[in-house]
């Protein structure tokens, strides 16, 4: 009885040993499995903001898009007067 036990032991551990280097698709496909299921297990611990936390968030972006706009357009401007004073334009 012990005979049994122990080939059926070594049959598994053969098998097992033979699946990690056997066929490089099913590897594949088994990683490729695993990358999706984490994946899905991590976007299941998003928080998603509520309707009110958006809209500020949207115009808090709009707000620093714009003064960055601004911003650049002033020191754009500046730049191009002093330029054009130092080389005559």
């Amino acid at each position: 009885m012990t005979d049994v036990s122990a080939e059926t032991r070594d049959s598994g551990r053969a098998s097992r040993k033979r699946d990690r280097r056997g066929n490089p698709f099913s590897r594949f496909f088994r990683s490729l499995s695993l990358f999706v299921s984490q994946i899905l297990d991590e976007l299941r611990k998003v928080v998603r903001p509520t309707r009110s936390e958006l809209v500020n968030y949207t115009i808090v972006v709009i707000v620093f898009v714009v003064f960055m706009m601004a911003l650049v357009s002033t020191l754009d401007f500046g730049f191009t007067k002093l330029v054009l004073w130092l080389f005559g334009g």
